[in-house]
């Protein structure tokens, strides 16, 4: 999606252009100005707009002063910096990188703070705001620099959104990891990721204001350098302007304002995004909102618009005694969600729905001796995963076991074990055949069913189930993963299916789902039962933990039908992932083989997430892999996709299960781990072969 620059307005209408943008201004200032009395005046003490104003003019008793001046004008000043800081970061990141996408959120920035500061604090350290604010701003600023590495500047492409959200997937399992690992250091720090403006005093606020304002002041001094980048590196040059030293300041000072908001109030989601846009919006009428300085101090002004708003409407429409309980980053996400679908849709889409990769024709002893191999090697995990645990067995305690002979010691073992390796290996079968089918139909190299939104569709079905009903069986948990990810999918492939799926906004559109369903089931973790939301945290990581054989049946009659539906539609497979025009030349009905595929694709995805949870990246990684290995004839790719993905899943559960026994790590924090460097090569190939 290409970012379009404008030439200045016409000195006729200048006059004219000027006030609109000081009008702007004006009802801006005014409106945060009503936000914040309003705020100011909600919450749990029973303190009303009354006692606010006594309190402010020193009538008031010391209870109520107290409240005011304590809680409610620190939470205010807090929204207003927040706001401010990640507004002139978005605008920043925007502008130099000639990319509308480009953000906080999506450079990894915020991800990039939160892990600095989870490592931080799981070393047992302590230290003062200054200095976390520090830490939170050396992680974002590298994070921001491998996700502008992977995308580049001015490209104006997805690929900014890909390579951060695949960023901030991995640094946030890498953090959760050490959340589960050292629970007494990191207490607090989910919570506080989820991004709460809520402060005991003004202290925060009074350390993190000159900050602030030394980004605001670093921003307009290079402000006329960045406009100059709008014309282009080689007219900037021509100006005089260092483009490369440019942009990498800008880049910091938007890094240091994050890590500022970050610090403040956690990661208060998709303000840098949103604020800028709907500046830009504003710069259509009024074109003198498009320079630098004036969009980026507009931009800090919208910011603190959407933040206080955010929690105004959140203190308004949820009993306050729950509200306090809900982060108000949970609000802008849901709002920065709905902006990332609405510029998908809406925008022109350049992206083309191609073929994922290049025709490659195997022999059939590549086949069979990959097939083999794979078949060796899925044979020695599972008997490996069963011997491996907290408890070390013997191949003769399994044949024992095998014949009702074994101890009770290692029954217990055994029966609590072996439907783990199971589970781990159906579900990243499933997968792995859910993200074969999927960018077969889509055309889409990318295409995966947690990139695309289902995933996340199916765990936000699962946990309601979770939260609001513990004791459901597994057909329950099951029935509701299908459900959401039914949901989640025709939103994206409904909204998505204009023009052929193409790549910019089924990503985009999957990207919005996906959003708008973590911060769903933030909300639920939030507001539910302590026990509850352990339960669901863990679920969540795609942990096997306590599956039994019961559990099972549902994902393994869905394994085999979609195995057997994929081999007896091999052709159309191969058809479908050709182009459009082939398939209704040889008389195939291309909408209806889309649909079917897609819905045995969301079928398999949402029976996986209901066994182990959220295991990332899987139908993305084996697919590829086994057309590099086998070619693309689906005859092939579909066993060996199956293959790996058990292979890679097994791996990364038996891997969870033993590294730190008796601790244990979700198989989808590794398979995150394991699948982000992946996704982020993938992208460099495709950029070099896009050249």
């Amino acid at each position: 999606m290409a970012v379009t620059t404008t030439a200045p307005p016409a000195p006729a209408t200048a006059a004219t252009r000027k006030g609109g943008a000081a009008a702007v201004t004006a009802v801006l200032v005014l409106l945060i100005a009503a936000l914040a009395l309003v705020d100011i005046a909600q919450g749990t003490s029973g303190v009303g707009a009354a006692e606010v104003w006594k309190a402010l003019t020193g009538q008031a008793d010391a209870a109520d002063a107290s409240v005011v001046v304590a809680s409610r004008l620190p939470r205010m000043a807090a929204g207003l910096l927040v706001g401010a800081v990640l507004g002139m970061a978005g605008a920043a990141l925007q502008a130099v990188s000639r990319n509308v996408l480009a953000a906080p959120d999506t450079l990894a920035v915020n991800a990039g703070s939160y892990f600095s500061l989870g490592l931080v604090a799981a070393t047992g350290v302590s230290l003062p705001l200054l200095a976390s604010s520090g830490v939170a701003f050396v992680g974002g600023l590298a994070a921001a620099a491998v996700v502008l590495g992977l995308s580049g500047l001015g490209a104006g492409t997805v690929r900014l959104v890909l390579a951060g959200s695949a960023l901030t997937l991995g640094l946030s399992s890498v953090t959760e990891g050490l959340l589960l690992l050292f629970p007494e250091q990191t207490e607090g720090l989910y919570a506080w990721n989820q991004g709460s403006i809520a402060q005991n005093g003004f202290g925060g606020v009074l350390w993190m204001l000159p900050v602030a304002v030394a980004g605001l002041a670093g921003l307009l001094l290079v402000a006329r350098r960045v406009d100059a980048l709008a014309l282009g590196d080689d007219a900037a040059r021509g100006l005089g302007v260092s483009v490369r030293a440019t942009r990498i300041t800008a880049v910091v000072l938007a890094a240091l304002l994050s890590a500022t908001a970050v610090t403040l109030a956690g990661p208060i989601g998709f303000v840098g995004l949103s604020a800028p846009a709907v500046v830009r919006l504003l710069a259509r009428r009024y074109r003198g909102l498009s320079r630098t300085r004036a969009s980026v101090t507009r931009s800090a002004l919208t910011g603190a618009v959407l933040v206080l708003g955010s929690d105004v409407a959140l203190r308004a429409l949820v009993p306050a005694d729950m509200a306090v309980a809900v982060p108000t980053g949970v609000v802008t996400s849901l709002v920065g969600a709905v902006f990332l679908v609405v510029l998908a849709t809406r925008g022109r889409d350049t992206g083309a729905a191609a073929p994922p990769d290049r025709l490659h024709i195997r022999s059939r002893t590549v086949f069979l001796t990959v097939a083999g191999t794979l078949v060796a090697a899925l044979l020695a995990v599972t008997l490996a995963s069963v011997l491996l645990g907290d408890s070390k067995l013997l191949l003769g305690d399994v044949l024992n076991w095998a014949q009702g002979r074994a101890g009770r010691v290692v029954s217990f073992v055994l029966d609590t074990r072996v439907p783990r390796v199971l589970a781990a290996l159906l579900a990243g079968a499933a997968l792995a055949l859910a993200g074969t089918l999927v960018q077969a139909v889509t055309r889409n190299p990318l295409a995966e069913p947690g990139v695309m939104g289902v995933s996340g569709g199916a765990a936000l079905g699962a946990v309601v189930l979770v939260t609001t009903a513990p004791e459901a069986g597994p057909g329950g948990l099951a029935a509701a993963a299908f459900a959401g990810a039914a949901l989640a999918s025709a939103l994206v492939f409904g909204l998505s299916a204009r023009g052929g799926f193409r790549q910019n906004r089924l990503v985009l559109v999957g990207m919005g789902v996906a959003t708008a369903s973590a911060a769903l089931i933030s909300l639920l973790i939030v507001l539910t039962d302590p026990f509850n939301a352990t339960k669901a945290l863990t679920w969540l990581s795609g942990s096997t933990y306590g599956r039994t054989l019961p559990d099972l049946l549902p994902l393994a009659v869905v394994l085999a039908v979609g195995v057997a539906v994929a081999f007896a539609r091999r052709t159309e497979l191969d058809l479908v992932s050709l182009d459009g025009d082939t398939p209704r030349l040889l008389g195939l009905g291309v909408p209806g083989a889309r649909l079917g595929f897609l819905a045995l694709g969301v079928l398999l995805s949402a029976a996986a997430v209901a066994v182990t949870g959220t295991i990332a990246f899987v139908g993305l990684v084996a697919p590829h892999a086994a057309r590099a290995l086998v070619g693309r004839r689906h005859v092939r790719v579909v066993p060996v996709a199956v293959l790996l993905g058990a292979v890679l899943v097994g791996t990364a559960d038996m891997v969870g299960r033993t590294v730190i026994a008796p601790a244990q790590l979700g198989a989808g924090l590794l398979t995150a781990v394991i699948g982000t460097p992946y996704f982020l090569w993938l992208l460099i190939r495709t950029r070099t072969s896009a050249r």
